[in-house]
């Protein structure tokens, strides 16, 4: 079909029963047409327009959204024109497009539709500059924890697929052949090495996990008069992490106590910490580092004991990264955050443990509020245009 060039001006809002009564009356082979706005219209400008224009949205899913934002269809305008019902649902994707009644309703009729409603814009504002301006402005933000926590958690499980056994910890005792015993060895130095790279990358990320769950926890927790100073947060950032930590009781708002830094789990912590600054910084430290003795006489080296080849490589290499000491860092880290966790009222720990499992955070640019938007999963879904019987709400997508 083509659209007129007065399709939009002739749109009608009727009221959500007239809209229940038309599809009932209609028959089960009337023409129905299903299309997709993507961004053509950005959904704010099409949200604005049509309240601005028409009121409240009028369409039936309306009536089977829950009053929170984990809804299939947030939002539901269905006009009419002429005999034809025009559907507009906002979802968390796309605004999708049903037309009822009528020939198909074609992409070129879409873009038509996308024009006219484009340019009835300017009639409308004022009235949509209203609507705007009560709209609140979120900005949703990736969680520092959240990332690290997943990035730990998968370099780990990784770092446990790799064979680390070895047949030459005790010598040359298998296989039999210089070619076998070559093979061997660079097929067990290959794993070795890619479990090295690994434990390097979990253990210089470590510290930093748990810095961001500090930081988390000032972003969501910091006193109000602080938070609403960026020089004051900013300078709370910039402080020595053990400084923060001391401070947290002071800065934040829902702690029972202050965190003891003299406690076994901070020592422990800080004591990480060097460790880290030495891993990732390349400091040389022989006292930590050494892994042999030698004796000289002149050019004539006297070794105070043997050591296999073995440990004279890859062991060093083993030692050096910390291989040993991976899951014991892995618990430090845990129990620094159950530290932390444990200082807090329980209603302030219930929302702390709930955002940190969260890959998703928001603020509110306005009054700076934190916050979760959306749930934790994702439907991407397509449902028919109602029918006849009623409104079809089914999932054809996948979560």
């Amino acid at each position: 079909m083509t659209l007129s060039s007065d399709f939009v001006s002739q749109l009608k809002c009727p009221e959500t029963r007239t809209i229940i009564e038309r599809i009932k009356s209609l028959a089960e082979h009337t023409q129905r047409s299903f299309l997709e706005l993507r961004n053509e219209l950005k959904p704010a400008d099409l949200f604005c327009y049509f309240w601005a224009r028409f009121g409240p949205p009028n369409g039936i899913q309306n009536l089977t959204r829950n009053d929170h934002s984990d809804n299939l269809v947030h939002w539901d305008w269905t006009l009419q024109h002429d005999e034809k019902l025009i559907g507009f649902w906002g979802t968390n994707f796309r605004t999708d497009l049903f037309v009822i009644g009528g020939p198909p309703f074609s992409e070129a009729d879409k873009l038509d539709l996308v024009a006219q409603i484009k340019s009835d814009y300017k009639n409308f504002g004022p009235k949509m500059a209203a609507i705007r301006s009560k709209l609140e402005h979120w900005t949703e933000f990736v969680n520092p924890y959240w990332r690290l926590t997943r990035a730990v958690s998968s370099l780990r499980a990784e770092l446990a697929t790799i064979d680390l056994t070895s047949p030459f910890e005790r010598g040359f005792n298998t296989p039999t052949t210089l070619i076998e015993q070559h093979e061997s060895w660079d097929a067990v130095a290959a794993a070795q090495s890619r479990a090295f790279g690994l434990c390097f990358g979990i253990r210089s990320m470590l510290p930093v996990w748990a810095e961001a769950f500090i930081n988390l926890l000032i972003f969501s927790q910091a006193r109000p008069d602080i938070k609403s100073d960026n020089r004051l947060m900013e300078s709370i950032y910039r402080q020595q992490i053990d400084v923060r930590v001391k401070a947290l009781h002071i800065n934040c708002i829902g702690f029972e106590r202050a965190v003891d830094y003299k406690s076994e789990e901070c020592k422990a912590f800080h004591r990480l910490i060097s460790e880290r600054n030495d891993l990732l910084h390349g400091n040389v430290v022989p006292e930590k580092q050494r892994f042999n003795e030698v004796l000289f006489l002149r050019n004539i080296p006297v070794f105070n004991e043997y050591r296999s080849l073995w440990e004279r490589t890859i062991a060093v290499d083993a030692k050096a990264v910390g291989l040993d000491k991976l899951e014991a860092e892995v618990k430090t880290i845990q129990d620094f955050v159950g530290l932390i966790l444990n200082c807090l009222k329980p209603k302030t720990r219930e929302v702390m443990e709930y955002i940190s499992r969260r890959r998703d955070l928001a603020r509110n640019d306005e009054d700076g509020r934190f916050g979760v938007l959306f749930p934790e999963y994702l439907v991407d879904t397509r449902p028919g245009p109602p029918t006849p019987q009623g409104p079809d709400t089914s999932n054809e997508g996948a979560p």
